[in-house]
């Protein structure tokens, strides 16, 4: 019997999750399998995926075929590199605890490199951040000397208003003083 390592579809539309499964070439995609290896998760930023590690290995060197995407996913996982290694101590070129060595050395520089990069994703995030805010701040002090200017151009316009309401009421009272004279 053929094996193949492939993605079993879960989830709803436009929300896809794996099902990372061991299963019989014929068999179709969402069909029977052999046994279920882990999941993929595609919608997490990176991508999650929880692999049983040891029997991916197992299937891996029995030779079970892995699709495309799922090769990607094994190799990102340190499967292939396991197998690799794990043939070195087949052939004697080094013993298991210096296979051990250099797979625990590969892990820990990979998680070094994602741990940067995850700090760079939040030193990004924080300095667009900080870009919108001063953007805002600048719309806002904006609007600020807009209104400011407003309510400035309303005083004058209602200072004006109140100096010819003024100057209207001491305009007739200077006429009636000056008829008054010429009266008497």
């Amino acid at each position: 019997m053929a094996t193949k390592i492939r993605l079993q579809r879960h989830g709803r539309k436009g929300y896809a999750f794996y099902s990372i499964v061991i299963a019989d070439v014929r068999a179709p995609r969402d069909g029977k399998f052999t046994e279920k290896i882990g999941t993929y998760n595609p919608n997490t930023n990176p991508a999650t995926v929880d692999l049983k590690f040891d029997r991916a290995l197992y299937w891996v060197e029995c030779g079970a075929q892995p699709t495309d995407t799922v090769r990607n996913i094994l190799s990102g996982e340190g499967v292939y590199l396991m197998k690799h290694l794990r043939g070195g101590v087949r052939k004697g070129a080094f013993d298991e605890a210096a296979c051990q060595a250099k797979f625990d050395a590969w892990k820990a520089d990979k998680q070094n490199g994602l741990s940067k990069l995850a700090a760079k994703a939040e030193a990004d995030k924080k300095a667009a951040e900080a870009e919108r805010l001063k953007a805002e701040k600048k719309v806002s002090e904006e609007i600020a000397k807009k209104v400011a200017d407003k309510k400035a151009a309303e005083a004058v316009a209602k200072a004006e208003a109140e100096a010819a309401a003024q100057a209207e009421e001491a305009a007739p009272a200077e006429s009636e003083q000056t008829e008054t004279p010429a009266e008497a």
